[in-house]
């Protein structure tokens, strides 16, 4: 079976033009991510792309996942050695405060604690808990805006889906939609959830990107329709040179038990910028697809890249030359137009 092509909409891609180029290059789903998605914003782009194409739309929930909430501005600096407030409820953050989603998150936080924020641009280490606030160290300064990625070096308690899921599920299942993809599944359990939430015809995809859904892969496999593993988030908890063996067991054992699996997260990261991908992301998304993914998801690229249409195009473009190929292909027949 041809691999499928998941891309996200977002700045760059979100016209009628656009949506409408991407699709006749291959797209076979596209992505509302809801962790950039304002709830108010969720009905009036579902309507949009359904009016341009008749490709399937998947809403991609925020779920268990910490997020800092707004910043003053988008290049906020951290010092290092600075002492941060990080309070419980929201706040618009500065250099010296900042609080996260889900609102009260922060309350589980301890001394010794380590907080990265954005992919580890801003390291910060807990001090002190005080009754509305904790106070951290930062270990490691840096930039951050708002809404970004944020990790704790222990594992948190979190709901499987948000208030904010849960009523844009509500709103996209009346309006037709029947994919939808399940942030950080953990656990079995967040699959059943998540189930009863969009219904039982729904196709969910569960997204496995935490230590605790590597613990709990076969089970969350069982009970998925699909899953995808974003190795960004994944790299997260799990250090980057271990990422590639487990993208292979993840799909060896999506493969056992028959259970479509895609790939996410820097495919073709050059192509944000730049019209052309590097020798390196060819090789990984051939690699990917010979491992036997059954389909590949675009983020970055198509959301917010200079060139959606041509990552799109170029995905396709190795996709057919990974169908032609053979472990007997010549070296004329692989070369060959």
């Amino acid at each position: 079976m041809k691999a499928r092509i998941l891309a996200t909409l977002g700045p760059s891609s979100l016209s009628e033009e656009i949506v409408k180029q991407c699709a006749s290059a291959g797209v076979t789903l596209f992505r509302i991510n809801l962790s950039h998605t304002l709830i108010e914003d969720v009905a009036p782009t579902i309507q949009k792309i359904q009016q341009w194409t008749d490709t399937p739309i998947c809403l991609d929930s925020e779920g268990a996942q910490m997020r800092n909430h707004r910043m003053v501005a988008e290049d906020v600096q951290f010092r290092q050695g600075e002492h941060v407030k990080i309070h419980f409820e929201p706040v618009v953050g500065d250099s010296l405060n900042i609080s996260f989603s889900p609102n009260g998150i922060a309350r589980q936080f301890r001394p010794l604690d380590q907080v990265s924020v954005d992919f580890d641009h801003v390291l910060m280490q807990v001090v002190d808990v005080k009754s509305d606030h904790c106070v951290a160290e930062v270990l490691h300064g840096g930039q951050v805006g708002s809404n970004k990625a944020a990790d704790l070096s222990k594992d948190l308690t979190f709901d499987a889906l948000t208030p904010k899921d849960r009523e844009a599920i509500k709103i996209g299942r009346n309006m037709g939609i029947s994919n939808f993809a399940l942030s950080f599944a953990n656990r079995e359990s967040d699959v059943a959830e998540m189930r009863a939430e969009c219904g039982g015809d729904a196709n969910i995809i569960c997204k496995i990107e935490s230590r605790q859904a590597i613990g709990n892969l076969e089970p969350i496999t069982r009970s998925a329709d699909q899953i995808l593993i974003d190795r960004g988030d994944l790299s997260r908890r799990i250090s980057i040179e271990k990422i590639p063996f487990l993208q292979r067991r993840i799909i060896a054992t999506a493969r056992w038990l028959d259970t479509p699996v895609f790939v996410a997260t820097n495919l073709l990261e050059s192509m944000i910028t730049k019209k052309s991908p590097t020798r390196a992301e060819v090789n990984d998304v051939v690699s990917t697809l010979l491992m036997g993914a059954n389909g590949l998801v675009l983020a970055a690229e198509t959301a917010i890249g200079n060139h959606p249409v041509g990552a799109v195009q170029m995905i396709q473009k190795i996709i057919r030359e990974a169908d032609k190929w053979t472990p007997n292909s010549t070296l004329s027949e692989i070369i060959r137009s």
